[in-house]
């Protein structure tokens, strides 16, 4: 059955017209009214139930596509441990591939990091627009995936920044990890032996090039225990999903 993200909150017996993109898709599939879809928030919480609806088409406009709300499924298939991936900004599309592939992952949410080695600079109009496209990019992926609650991906920071600001805004007791190349390095699965299986996990993880000594030597001050995937070493867009499938999948 197609699936749809409907940002807003849905009741049960309700009519409402479909947004935009989900309308546009539904015209694309070519459904007609009595085709039934599942919608669903993308949330939970300030009036927003989770889970997913069932939904059954009652109208085809030109643009425009009104359904009835149906039965509600309180169904959600996150992961057990919350990930929070901080990673570094990728050249060309692979950082599309980054942000879809954690999304399917389970990633609790997606900061990129502006780091001193980014190929690619965002500054203004061209950052916002950026940042709607991997929000975009993270809906579908959550469509597809069968995922009901959407990943938030943040603004674009600076790992000094984000130190200031977003990390403040994480749970007590979050694990902080850092991949990388230096000294002191543990493997991820000896640095997690003793965290419990839902403990929250913020990973750092840096471009092409990975962070700077000024940059890493910062995140380490703030509490980020460094960790090593092993003896490879992994593209920048590579590095984070394997991380994200050794802490959600394992």
């Amino acid at each position: 059955m197609p699936r749809f993200h409907c940002p807003m909150p849905l009741r049960s017996g309700d009519e409402l017209d479909l947004p935009a993109g989900a309308a546009r898709h539904v015209q694309v599939l070519r459904l007609q009214p009595g085709d039934t879809i599942t919608l669903f928030e993308g949330r939970t919480g300030d009036g927003f139930a989770g889970g997913e609806f069932e939904a059954t088409i009652v109208r085809m406009g030109r643009s425009d596509v009104a359904v009835r709300i149906g039965a509600h499924r309180a169904e959600e298939r996150e992961t057990l441990r919350p990930v929070h991936l901080l990673a570094g900004i990728t050249a060309n599309d692979r950082m599309d591939w980054l942000v879809e592939k954690a999304t399917e992952l389970g990633a609790a949410s997606i900061t990129p990091l502006a780091a001193e080695r980014s190929v690619l600079k965002l500054k203004g109009e061209r950052a916002d627009k950026k940042l709607a496209h991997w929000q975009a990019v993270a809906v579908a992926a959550s469509e597809q995936c069968m995922r009901n609650r959407v990943p938030p991906v943040h603004p674009a920071a600076d790992l000094a920044g984000w130190l200031r600001g977003g990390a403040a805004l994480l749970p007590a007791g979050t694990q902080r990890l850092l991949l990388s190349l230096g000294e002191g390095t543990q493997p991820l699965a000896q640095a997690m032996g003793t965290v419990a299986h839902d403990a929250p996990v913020v990973f750092l993880s840096g471009p092409e090039g990975g962070l700077s000594p000024a940059e890493e030597a910062l995140a380490r001050g703030q509490g980020f225990m460094p960790v090593t995937l092993g003896p490879r070493v992994l593209r920048a867009e590579t590095a984070p999903l394997a991380a994200l499938a050794a802490l959600t999948l394992g």
